[in-house]
């Protein structure tokens, strides 16, 4: 039994002895005034009714008559129940008086008053009481209510901030003003601030092991691994870019410029153009960045069609900046156009021979390529227009052009967690369904995401109550502050209690890192509705996300960009070591993305990884369904 109802059942116990206690008291007095006052109004009847008689002068016949003229009156019925003349009888004691004429005595008159009036005074008293009694109790019910409630809402915080931890959410409540409370929730906030500090310090290790394993000790950005690891999980994510760019930038001659400059200020050099590339991937979202090697930077572009562009500007302002550090120092650029689903190889090899033939004509030249063939989207959408593809997009959400597909995400035991669902569109009737990179940007520019997003959630919970299966869809930041779009998903999962209970949904690390406020809120509505909230292709910026602590997620997805060969570099497997112990600290499960093979995949499993999904994963679950 709670405290709460313990407090109320003591408060009605009270307040019910009071009032048995008080009516009890109050109608025992009622009845012996009641009692007293017959006595003697009997006694003063006897006497009055024996000097009457006696003034007859002892005449049988005069005494007759005035008894029958006294006494001979229809009683009324009584008021009062039978069962409360029963439960408290009324004692009506004879008054007796002498009756006389002159000095000679005749006898002597007793007089009984009925006790009906007195059971209707007495039962129209405790009426009254009771009444009066019931009015002070309600009174002080809603006295006690108040008491309660203002004890209630400290003790519900401390609960609520309990569960919260529980969850995996550390969050501070205010001091009640109750001492006993008091000190409570100060133990309870004071236990939180160590966490915080905890998950500070571990936060701090994760990301200098992340440098470590991932970035270029002089410029701090990504080394060669990580950057053609974050290359690649561009290229195969469904929700990648359709077409980007690659600039590769080499500094010429740098052995001989680190000779005739000395170390100190060929370091300066290196530096300096690495702060002017970073000033892309500060303005576009989604540009990244890397040093491949000593002399040779990369530039990876989320747009296609600007390519050849922005290695000419990135030459130019080079072009100012570099001869002030001496004579003899130049770069040159080769740039490639290139489109999703090629390999990363293929890539690397047209951006090589681009640089190589810019290389040839000397210091601050430019060479441009293409990967693939075939027309890209950009060039699809500049034909058609923003508007025809709107209303694609419209058409097949309306008319049901659109599936999910899957993708396992499979456990040590190889057991299913979930399925991975991303959305495909029929963006033409009996045309193939297009992955997302095809219309994602689109559909951002025409404000649909939101829309886009719901009806996934409509497949995903259609297809749990066919098949039982744990499904995950992702949500786009765009729907994330569609302030309209949570609130519908919450009515849909309400409306599927069951199948909520199966639905995992994430968004991106880089909202929460931007919009932690609205990544909470989504957390705090959908999650009492049964579905799971976490985050997808994290790693990069997840010990950036300050209040990671009180989002109150579910589990975090990890790049394939961070897990990629994590099995042959003990600095990778370090850093995810770290990151994974910080997670489950926090209640969150830990799944890495874009697993290509076996070794990595054990690797992952003596780490402490708690899913994958990826190649790997697909080709096993295939096998264990075949």
């Amino acid at each position: 039994m709670s405290l709460i109802r313990q407090i109320w059942l003591l408060l009605l116990g009270t307040l019910l002895l009071a009032f048995i206690g008080s009516a009890g008291v109050t109608i025992s007095s009622a009845r012996e005034t009641l009692q007293t006052q017959l006595r003697l109004k009997n006694s003063d009847n006897a006497a009055s009714l024996a000097l009457a008689l006696s003034q007859q002068k002892g005449d049988p016949q005069l005494m007759e008559l005035l008894m029958a003229a006294q006494f001979d009156a229809e009683l009324a019925p009584s008021q009062a129940p039978a069962w409360f003349v029963k439960l408290l009888p009324i004692e009506s004691t004879p008054g007796v008086a002498q009756v006389s004429d002159g000095w000679r005595a005749l006898g002597s008159v007793q007089v009984v008053s009925h006790t009906a009036f007195a059971h209707d005074d007495l039962w129209q008293a405790s009426l009254r009481s009771a009444l009066t009694l019931a009015a002070v109790g309600v009174l002080a019910g809603l006295i006690g209510h108040a008491v309660v409630a203002r004890i209630r809402k400290p003790l519900d915080r401390a609960v609520e901030q309990a569960q919260s931890l529980v969850n995996g959410e550390f969050v501070t409540v205010p001091e009640s003003q109750v001492p006993e409370l008091q000190r409570l929730t100060r133990a309870m906030n004071t236990m939180v601030e160590r966490l915080k500090l905890i998950f500070d310090a571990q936060a701090a290790q994760v990301e200098a092991l992340r440098q470590q394993a991932h970035a270029d000790p002089l410029t701090g950005l990504a080394n060669r691994k990580h950057f053609l690891g974050q290359l690649g999980a561009a290229l195969q994510r469904e929700d990648g870019a359709a077409e980007g760019g690659l600039v590769l930038l080499r500094v010429l001659d740098l052995a001989g410029v680190n000779r005739s400059l000395g170390h100190a200020a060929t370091d300066r050099m290196i530096g300096a153009i690495a702060q002017a590339l970073q000033a892309y991937t500060q303005r576009v979202p989604g540009c990244y960045l890397g040093r491949l090697n000593g002399s040779d930077f990369a530039l990876c572009l989320p747009v296609g069609g600007v390519t050849l562009e922005t290695a000419h500007a990135v030459t130019e302002a080079l072009s100012v900046v570099l001869p002030a550090f001496g004579p003899g120092v130049g770069i040159a650029v080769g740039a490639v156009e290139m489109r999703r689903d090629r390999h990363v190889a293929q890539v690397m090899s047209a951006a090589d021979a681009a640089l190589a033939r810019a290389e040839s004509r000397g210091a601050f030249a430019v060479e441009h390529g293409i990967v693939g063939e075939g027309q890209g989207g950009a060039g699809v959408t500049a034909m058609l227009g923003e508007g025809t593809w709107r209303k694609r997009i419209y058409d097949a959400l309306t008319h049901g052009r659109a599936r999910l597909v899957s993708f396992p995400v499979l456990d040590s035991q190889r057991q299913l967690v979930h399925l991975e669902c991303p959305l495909r569109l029929q963006l033409e009737a009996q045309g193939p369904f297009e992955t997302a990179a095809r219309w994602l940007p689109l559909a951002l520019r025409g404000r649909l995401t939101a829309a886009i997003d719901e009806r996934a959630v409509e497949l995903a919970l259609a297809e749990i109550e066919r098949d039982g299966h744990a499904r995950c869809v992702n949500v786009s930041t765009a729907s994330l502050l569609d302030s309209a779009f949570v609130a519908r998903a919450r009515t849909l999962l309400m409306g599927a209690p069951r199948q909520a209970r199966e639905l995992w949904l994430e968004v991106p690390e880089t909202a929460a890192v931007d919009h932690f406020d609205q990544v909470q809120e989504m957390a705090r509505q959908l999650r009492p509705a049964g579905a799971r909230v976490g985050l997808e292709h994290a790693g990069e910026r997840l010990a950036r996300i300050e209040r990671l602590f009180e989002a109150g997620l579910d589990y975090v997805k990890l790049d394939a960009s961070v897990v990629l060969g994590v099995a042959g570099d003990t600095d990778r497997a370090a850093y995810l070591k770290s990151a994974v112990a910080m997670l489950h600290g926090l209640s969150m499960k830990a799944y890495a993305e874009g697993v290509t093979g076996p070794d990595d995949a054990q690797a992952l499993w003596q780490i402490g990884i708690d899913g994958l999904t990826g190649p790997w994963a697909s080709a096993l679950r295939g096998d264990l369904v075949g």
